[in-house]
Formats: C-alpha cells, sequence, structure tokens
C-alpha cells in the first residue's frame, strides 16, 4: 500500500499535484466493504444497527438502518463559530482519505471518490471552527464534511459560498449513497484536528527557517564571534537538532565578512585592555541560537512523524478486518497523539516568537546594542520615532503566545452522558497552535522589517552573508528604509504575506 507522505502533502496544498488513489488502494477499499456486506448479517455491530454513543444499547430496526446512518451527519452537523480555512479543510479531507484507504472502514468506494473530486477540484465544504471534543475524533466538523457528501450543506466553491446541491448539479458529480454504514464512518476520527496539524506543521517548518536566518543575520549586525555556531561546540552537546541547526547557521554564515574570528581577535597575543570594547560574548538571544533553536526543530521532526503516521491510519470505530475476518471495536478516534504534538509545536513557537521579541528588543536598545540609534531611528531623535512603537505590536502579540501556551491536551471536559469520559481536545489544541503561529509570523514581521533597518543604519548590506542580502533586498522592495514617520501596518501585512508564500527551505 502506498503511504501518504507530509512533502506529498505539501505539493497538494501548493497545487502541485493531484491526488489519486491506485488501483490496489480502491480494490483494498473495495474488499473492506464486500465482508463487512456479508459479515454483518445477524449480528449485533455498533453504528449498523444499534444507536451511537450512550445510545449503543439500543437496537436500531433493519428498515431505518439507512436513517440511522443520515440521522448522525444531520444531527452532528451542529457547529459554530467561523469556517475552518481552505488549506485546513483540504488536507483534512486529504486525512480522511488516508484512513480510508487502510482498508478498515467498511465504506463504498464512492465515498473515496467523491471525496478525491472535492480535494481535486478544490471545493471547501464549510466546517466551524467549534464543536470537536476530540474523543471520537471529530465527530462535529467531520458532520458537517459529511454533510456536503451527501449533497446537503454548503461549499466555497470558486471563491463564494453556495448550497452543496448547486456545485455538484454542475460540476457533475452525485452525492454518495448510504449503503451500510457510511454515515458513521465519515463522521467518526481524527481527520480534522490532522489536517489542521499538518498545515501548522508546514508552517511552522517555515518559521524556524526564517528565525535560523534571523538569528545569523542578528550575528552579523553585533558582529559577534562565529564561534558560537562551531562544529567542536555544538557537537558536545549530544542533541540532534542543536547540532543541524548549527550547521545550518555555518552555511548561511559562510558567505558573511560581518562576523568575528575569536581566534583572531582574542587569541592572537597578549592584551593588556582592562575593559573590552567589544563584547566577549554576545546576549543569550543570540549567542543561544543552536540552543534555543535546536529543540524547536526536534519537536517538528517529532511532530512530522506522528502526524505522517495519522495520516494513514485507520483512525474510525469499529474496525473492520476483512484479514481477520473480524470487526474490533475500539478507541481509534481518540485523538490524545494529535493534541500532544500539538501542544509541543505550539509550546516552541512561542518560543520562536520570545526569541524575535528579544532580538527586536536588541535591535531598538541603544543602550544594550551600543551600536544603534534608539528604536532604528534614522530622523531626528525626538521629533522622529523610528520602529518605536512597531515593538508594541511585537511584544503585546508575544504576550498573546505566552498566554496561549499553556497545554490543552490536560483539559478534559466529560461529556455525551459521561461515555466520552475523558477526551482530547485535539482540534482545539491545534486550533490554539494555528493562532500562536500566526502570531509568530507577525512577529517576525516586524523583525526582518528591523533587521532591513539596522543593516543600513549600519551601512553592512555588502558584507552580509548572501541570504541576508537576498532577504534585505526583498523586504527593502516592501519598507524602503525608514527616515520620516510613516504608518507601518500597510507593510507588516506585506511582510507576514512574503514570510508565508516565500519560504527558506534550509535543509
Amino acid at each position: 500500500m502506498g503511504r501518504i507522505t507530509i512533502a506529498q502533502a505539501a505539493d497538494i496544498l501548493e497545487g502541485k499535484r493531484s491526488f489519486s488513489p491506485s488501483e490496489d488502494d480502491m480494490l483494498r477499499v473495495r474488499r473492506s466493504y464486500e465482508f463487512l456486506k456479508s459479515f454483518s448479517a445477524d449480528k449485533v455491530i455498533y453504528g449498523i444497527n444499534t444507536g451511537f454513543g450512550p445510545m449503543a444499547q439500543w437496537r436500531v430496526e433493519d428498515k431505518d438502518l439507512k436513517a440511522l446512518q443520515y440521522n448522525i451527519i444531520r444531527s452532528h452537523s451542529c457547529g459554530a463559530g467561523e469556517p475552518l480555512n481552505r488549506d485546513q479543510v483540504r488536507m483534512a479531507i486529504l486525512a480522511r482519505i488516508g484512513t480510508f484507504l487502510q482498508g478498515r472502514s467498511g465504506i463504498h468506494p464512492e465515498v473515496v471518490e467523491l471525496l478525491t473530486e472535492f480535494l481535486n477540484r478544490d471545493i471547501i465544504p464549510f466546517i466551524p471552527r467549534h464543536g470537536s471534543v476530540g474523543a471520537s475524533g471529530d465527530l462535529v466538523q467531520l458532520a458537517h464534511l459529511a454533510l456536503t457528501l451527501i449533497g446537503e450543506g454548503q461549499v466555497q466553491y470558486k471563491g463564494a459560498w453556495r448550497p452543496t446541491a448547486q456545485i455538484m448539479a454542475e460540476t457533475g458529480l452525485k452525492p454518495i449513497q448510504i449503503h451500510i454504514r457510511e454515515g458513521l464512518s465519515v463522521t467518526n476520527g481524527t481527520s480534522v484536528m490532522t489536517g489542521i496539524g499538518i498545515v501548522n506543521l508546514l508552517d511552522a517548518r517555515k518559521l524556524l527557517d526564517w528565525a535560523t536566518l534571523a538569528a545569523v543575520w542578528m550575528n552579523e549586525i553585533a558582529s559577534s564571534y562565529d564561534d558560537l555556531m562551531a562544529e567542536p561546540l555544538n557537537e558536545v552537546r549530544r542533541q540532534r537538532g542543536q547540532q543541524v541547526i548549527a550547521a545550518r547557521m555555518r552555511a548561511l554564515a559562510a558567505s558573511s565578512s560581518c562576523m568575528r574570528k575569536r581566534e583572531n581577535a582574542l587569541y592572537d597575543g597578549p592584551h593588556s585592555e582592562k575593559v573590552f570594547e567589544h563584547k566577549v560574548q554576545a546576549y543569550y538571544s543570540l549567542r543561544c541560537a543552536p540552543q534555543i533553536l535546536g529543540p524547536v526543530l526536534d519537536t517538528i521532526l517529532n511532530a512530522e512523524q506522528v502526524l505522517e503516521n495519522e495520516l494513514n491510519s485507520a483512525c474510525d470505530n469499529p474496525i473492520v478486518d476483512p484479514d481477520t475476518g473480524n470487526i474490533y471495536h475500539g478507541g481509534n478516534f481518540h485523538g490524545d497523539y494529535i493534541s500532544l504534538e500539538a501542544d509541543q509545536l505550539k509550546t516552541v513557537m512561542v518560543r520562536l516568537a520570545m526569541t524575535a521579541e528579544r532580538q527586536l528588543n536588541y535591535l531598538f536598545h541603544d543602550r544594550i546594542n551600543g551600536i544603534l540609534p534608539p528604536f532604528l531611528n534614522a530622523g531626528v531623535l525626538g521629533l522622529n520615532y523610528g520602529m518605536q512603537a512597531c515593538q508594541f505590536t511585537a511584544t503585546s502579540t508575544t504576550a498573546e503566545c505566552q498566554t496561549l501556551a499553556m497545554p490543552n491536551y490536560v483539559h478534559s471536559i466529560p461529556n455525551n452522558n459521561d461515555n466520552q469520559d475523558i477526551v482530547s481536545m485535539g482540534t482545539n489544541s491545534q486550533l490554539l497552535c494555528s493562532q500562536v503561529i500566526e502570531n509568530v509570523f507577525q512577529v517576525m514581521a516586524v523583525q526582518f522589517i528591523a533587521l532591513a533597518q539596522a543593516s543600513d543604519i549600519l551601512g553592512i548590506t555588502d558584507s552580509m552573508c548572501q541570504t541576508s542580502r537576498r532577504i534585505y533586498v526583498d523586504i527593502r522592495a516592501i519598507q524602503p528604509f525608514i527616515k520620516e514617520d510613516t504608518p507601518f501596518y500597510n507593510e507588516i501585512a506585506k511582510v507576514i504575506s512574503y514570510l508565508k508564500t516565500r519560504p527558506l527551505c534550509l535543509e
């Protein structure tokens, strides 16, 4: 069986490829469906001839079995709040396809076929932000997805929200039929939290790359000693992430002539100075970049493994297994794995915001850096204000990140008549992580404007590393050199967009 990778998911998200299940994948889905069809006669199977959740103790009459499946879709389409964005929904659809391709759901192949059409035609079901406790998976949000598969609800198509039935008529698509358990299987699982998690992961990668460049650029501005990223220093700390970040920083800095060699400046003979004019060691936010960003990388790599595993997991209930000839009831829909990873990723993203804010403070605080005017003010001090107020934006946004850093994985509220007595809150965790990531882009947008301004004030652009110079040129195309006071909000928004859509992709 082919495995859907995070790299493939990224390509689908960016429009570089479409998705097409293989013949073997579809044969597996068909086999599972045919097995369930033959196995389910005269047996009691949850969600096929019983009620759902605490109502599983009630048998449903044969004449009502199709209505049962429609009922779970319609009754659970009760979400609230703003809809999930396009990227989040598309990745949720891909995650739901990934579940069904395991051949353990007993659904008719037409479900996979229609989901694939939605994904490739960019048909975006309306899925509200609120509704999931992440225990039987994303019941409410997935019900909204299922609602569109049966031709009801609404979808966004070519930029407009319209009734699903209209779009299906225009595109020649047909609603799925209920055969055995399509209603339960589509609504039951971790696909929404997984889909949001994939988007968060891809954005987190971008932010780490930008933070790594910012660390190099900051040390270029400070003309730091370059041994902070030296291989012998970082190799003796037996942490993989730190070593990789240090190597990436060395590669970026190789073309720079801004940083100092300690062996040339301090190890080159006797020194009689009582006070050293240049700092012997830079501030932690500059000097400890490999040690700060290393755990971020390790967390991202672990999240990638967990999310890719989930993307290729059967996460509904019960599990239909033609290989053993049995149907297993359990809790593969429980979202703890995804919730915990969201909290961990969110935590390290908060750390990125905090690091960027401290580096900004270094640039703005003339008594700390000793080489730049207050707030990078290139105008008349007192009359002009430079980037003074931009620090308010960065600081307040970082403070919000710190508030959002509280783990959500530990916030379980029993519900569903205590049937769901411990829940994961996985979708909430991923949505909070998404907000933190958006905030980090905002803080970093201010930081990169400040990096360009500081470089101009010091006149070091020709000496910076190639990547710093290239990004400097791009930032200056958005925000010219600042001398006279001017509003920043449009330029900050444009730099945010730039950071999101023009990733560095460091390896």
